[in-house]
């Protein structure tokens, strides 16, 4: 298998064209509102992170709890969310498929 064959859904003859173009477009923006999550909440930690040092979450500053945790959840978060939309999204494309939508 090549990566070209890894990237494109099998191709079904009862699954027109608009709806195959309807679905690309949703996972692309999913991929784009899952990627401008990221940077916006890693710029700005990185950003404010004087400015979050003077705040405290139990007696750490939010600065250094953020870079060493809150982070990283939210990472995990970010994952967890798409791949359950993605889950959606493929059985609502495989739904239209075999009702012939």
């Amino acid at each position: 298998m090549t990566l070209a064959d890894m990237h494109t859904i099998p191709v079904n003859p009862t699954v027109d064209e608009a709806k195959r173009l309807r679905y690309w477009q949703r996972v692309r923006r999913l991929t784009l509102c899952c990627l401008l999550a990221w940077f916006g909440v890693t710029f700005c930690v990185i950003f404010f992170a004087r400015d979050l040092a003077e705040l405290t979450f139990f007696s750490w500053p939010v600065s250094f709890y953020m870079a060493a945790q809150g982070l990283t959840l939210f990472y995990v978060l970010i994952v967890g969310v798409y791949a359950l939309v993605m889950r959606l999204f493929d059985r609502d494309f495989k739904r239209g498929a075999s009702h012939g939508d």
